[in-house]
């Protein structure tokens, strides 16, 4: 982190040097000494300053200056960074000013010129107010600042690629912070959201993930144009092969449009997975197996999406959403499922503004002490649920059947929550708000009764669809989406029409020869991390046994 800055503004040039040469001495090892020679300019650097997350300890300015007194100066600076200390440099004549700015500026002290010897009239005064500076300052956040509304999708959006990501961020709200909305103005002329400060003073401004990505140095382009193997999807099933082709030395990239870890990598906590009897939370089990699939040399492209799989004779090929093609001898997909999304009016712009998709680990926190809403009765919207529970003040589950469908260990926890309410055989029939979400209105199937809640947010996690486009055309899919392999994908007891190959489809193969599936995108899978893993495992090594075919 920079050291923090000691600012002296003076227009005498010759005042200026001297003062900068004394603080130098004295201070220059632990604080960066910033000479200005004019008020207008020093509140111009202090913007800059402010955007590179530094900090100012203390001013030193001069009083009578032509353009802006020290005083009209203090009680801007202090609107930047209100815990610096303020010191004035007077003559004798100024010595009424320098009083009355105690109470307008809350001036620390002031010091009469000429200050030397600074041994007794300067450095003990300063030494004094350093101290007290830092016993009570809290210093700047050092690394990336997302400034923004709770209310913004593409806030939400980038607070959820990073946190999927594992990237350490601080969120700055507009709506209640106005120092981040004065930083936001100052970078952009006007409010555009989200603004993203770096360390060093570079800001992205609405940025799309794929400029994110490259700007928090995540790999978007692939080192080379052909593969072994090539991954689409980096959820468990993905990972899981991926590690395995990495393992055994094959050229395996991994391409992500959003994050890694798939559904499984939002999970607060999976307590049901073998090898972790205190249970592991989604986004540590892949970071786990991101280091691993890396550490075997796998390349995994983030923010790229792969739009289009094609088969140019033994080749396979992979166009991406930048018109990039890649080539490979067998691709896998493992792209997963989404959650459904509310097609009830309104619901759609209030996405990112009080209404989230599997997003409870990145927004939980926003909520502290305030009424949110589940809907959804599997294992996902049970842990979201138990999560949500740690920073509201209570979570209501809507339910549209029965019971809760979720693992027994996961029921148990929500009876036992006394935070947490379902409501089974419950429809959500409407949701209230323009801007952000107001209000939910619900109906009791079973009693055919309707009633209105004033909801903070709503979290969705009702039904899965699918990620199956990729393949659109080219595979045999099931009427909802889901890839066909192995032995559904037979037509009569016989290969489907168009298989080149003299054998029948592999067990996890699609009707394309090389074209393999896993994962939750897969007719007929378990919809469980440890079955999408297990899933990933097979389909390496049939991947291996084609190969072996070439």
């Amino acid at each position: 982190m920079a050291k923090p800055a000691i600012l002296t503004v003076d227009d005498d040039p010759s005042v200026l040097n001297s003062v900068e040469r004394d603080l130098r001495s004295k201070y220059g090892q632990d604080y960066r000494i910033l000479p200005v020679n004019s008020g207008k300019v020093a509140l111009e650097y202090l913007i800059k300053l402010e955007q590179r997350s530094e900090t100012v300890a203390l001013f030193l300015v001069d009083q009578r200056m032509p353009e802006m007194s020290g005083t009209e100066f203090l009680a801007e600076a202090m609107k930047t960074f209100p815990h610096a200390k303020r010191v004035l440099l007077t003559a004798y004549a100024d010595t009424k000013a320098a009083i009355d700015s105690i109470n307008e500026v809350g001036l620390d002290y002031y010091l009469m010129k000429p200050w030397h010897p600074p041994e007794e009239k300067l450095y003990p005064v300063l030494d004094e107010l350093l101290e007290d500076w830092r016993i009570h300052v809290r210093l700047p956040y050092e690394g990336i600042r997302v400034a923004g509304t709770l209310w913004s999708l593409a806030s939400h959006e980038v607070k959820d690629f990073l946190t999927r990501h594992q990237i350490p961020y601080q969120w700055l709200d507009i709506e209640k912070d106005s120092n981040a909305r004065n930083l936001v103005e100052s970078a952009t002329g006007e409010t555009k959201l989200p603004v993203i400060f770096f360390p060093g003073g570079a800001t992205l401004i609405q940025p799309d993930l794929k400029s994110l990505a490259d700007k928090v140095g995540l790999q978007t382009q692939a080192e080379l144009p052909f593969y072994d193997v090539i991954v689409i999807g980096s959820g468990p099933a993905g990972l899981a092969a991926a590690v395995y082709a990495g393992s055994e030395g094959l050229k395996c990239l991994v391409i992500e449009k959003a994050a890694p870890g798939g559904q499984a990598g939002s999970s607060p906590k999976i307590e049901n997975y073998l090898g972790f009897p205190a249970g592991i939370s989604g986004d540590d089990l892949t970071r786990r197996a991101v280091s691993q699939a890396k550490r075997f040399g796998v390349e995994i492209l983030s923010a790229q999406e792969a739009v289009q799989v094609g088969v140019k004779e033994a080749y396979r090929i992979v166009k991406l959403k930048d018109g990039t093609e890649i080539s490979s001898h067998a691709v896998l997909i493992a792209t997963g499922a989404s959650f459904h999304t509310l097609k009830m009016p309104g619901a759609e712009n209030l996405t990112g503004a009080g209404i989230y998709y599997g997003a409870a680990y990145t927004e939980a926190m926003n909520y502290m002490d305030k009424n949110v809403f589940v809907v959804g009765g599997a294992n996902s919207a049970a842990q979201g649920a138990i999560y949500l529970s740690r920073f509201a003040s209570r979570v209501t589950v809507l339910i549209r059947g029965h019971a809760p469908i979720a693992s027994k260990y996961l029921v148990d926890a929500l009876n036992e929550n006394k935070k947490i309410e379902m409501l089974t055989d419950t429809d959500l029939i409407e949701v209230k708000g323009t801007n952000t979400l107001e209000g939910i209105v619900v109906r009791n199937t079973r009693r055919d009764e309707t009633k209105s809640f004033d909801a903070a947010a709503l979290f969705v996690f009702i039904g899965v669809r699918p990620q199956s486009q990729v393949v659109s055309g080219l595979v045999k899919c099931s009427d909802k989406g889901y890839i066909l392999t192995g032995p559904d994908v037979m037509e009569e007891k016989s290969p489907p029409r168009g298989w080149t190959l003299d054998r029948d489809p592999f067990l996890l193969e699609t009707s394309t020869p090389g074209i393999f599936a896993a994962g939750d995108v897969r007719y007929g899978t378990n919809h469980r991390v440890a079955s999408a893993v297990g899933e990933g495992a097979i389909a390496y090594a049939l991947i291996k046994e084609y190969l072996k075919g070439l």
